[in-house]
């Protein structure tokens, strides 16, 4: 989420490679050991026959391409985002910019029940569509962070999963809409979101049929993420890659748009609850794999992102004195 470089796309190469693709329906051992294999070597994964109904997914992108195509003074009415409601271009509270617009959804159905109205002109159905598919969402978030205990040999295997689970998590729901872009070169593509990870445990991703997702491999390779309606997109964030001692991989990635066509995406970030201790569990620290990370709580980290631009490294930050270094 970095304001872009003057050629940001050029300067970079693209190398298509075949990602992760996880059938959840998949025998449960082997299931867990693919996404403890997907998470350490890219932090990101597909899943498929993830449980999501087709009507639960197909009512919400409906209610969010309502709200998109919307005139802008009407969309206005619905911002700023602070940090709930409607926002455009800018990204975050230090300057950073983007050719996106979005909102930005509080996950407690209490609160968007009450907070629908700006939203749309049926704020009940909304409101209703929000909340079946952060329920579905939530389920099958949890349902993974579940098989990645297990896959990780974890004694307790809702160690992870009970923290976007309480009732005071601090999860949100994200669209973004990125509309098509006349570039000012032969490309056909501009950076819509830039680079950077995500702070909370876990992001699920799907979008509207149209690419523009790509992750970096790292040295300036990028690697773009094909659009399937089948399935949903897995991003390990940085809270996560702390409570896996640096197991998991927090992934960067950035969002790019297409001159012919807008894109929708919709992201749920799982997040503990402001006053949790991330630190990982006993069985991942060992002498030959020490704690790389001090503890901190939810709080302490997402106030020190917030205190960032978003394409900044906020993890080193918390770094051990023993690993400041490796």
């Amino acid at each position: 989420m970095v304001v872009a470089s003057p050629n940001p796309i050029r300067s970079e190469s693209v190398r298509n490679i075949e990602l992760p693709v996880i059938d959840l329906l998949a025998e449960r051992s082997k299931v867990s050991s693919l996404i403890v294999t997907a998470c350490e070597q890219y932090g990101f994964f597909q899943v498929i026959n993830h449980g999501v109904s087709e009507d639960t997914i197909a009512q919400m992108e409906q209610q969010g391409l309502s709200f998109f195509t919307k005139p802008v003074c009407e969309k206005q009415r619905a911002g700023p985002a602070t940090p709930f409601g409607y926002g455009r271009r800018n990204i975050g509270f230090n300057g950073d910019v983007g050719e996106v617009e979005y909102l930005l959804l509080d996950t407690n159905p209490l609160s968007l029940s009450k907070g629908s109205y700006p939203f749309s002109n049926d704020p009940k159905m909304f409101s209703s569509a929000v909340c079946g598919y952060m329920e579905a969402v939530k389920g099958l978030a949890c349902e993974i962070l579940d098989q990645m205990a297990e896959g990780l040999r974890v004694h307790d295997s809702s160690v992870f999963s009970r923290m976007i689970r309480a009732v005071e998590s601090d999860s949100i729901f994200r669209l973004n809409h990125y509309p098509p872009i006349l570039c000012k070169d032969n490309s056909n593509t501009e950076v819509g979101f830039g680079e950077h990870t995500d702070p909370q445990i876990l992001t699920l991703l799907r979008s509207n049929g149209v690419g523009g997702l790509q992750i970096s491999l790292g040295d300036g390779v990028w690697v773009p993420v094909p659009p399937d309606p089948t399935a949903f997109c897995v991003n390990v964030g940085d809270a996560l890659q702390a409570m896996t001692n640096g197991r998991f991989k927090s992934v960067r990635h950035r969002a790019l748009t297409n001159s012919f066509k807008p894109r929708m995406s919709m992201a749920y970030f799982g997040a503990p609850p402001l006053h949790a201790w991330l630190t990982p569990p006993a069985e991942l620290v060992t002498p030959h794999n020490p704690l790389l990370y001090r503890p901190f709580t939810w709080d302490e980290f997402k106030n020190t992102s917030y205190s960032l631009r978003l394409g900044d490294n906020r993890l080193h930050l918390f770094k051990t004195r023993n690993s400041v270094h490796n």
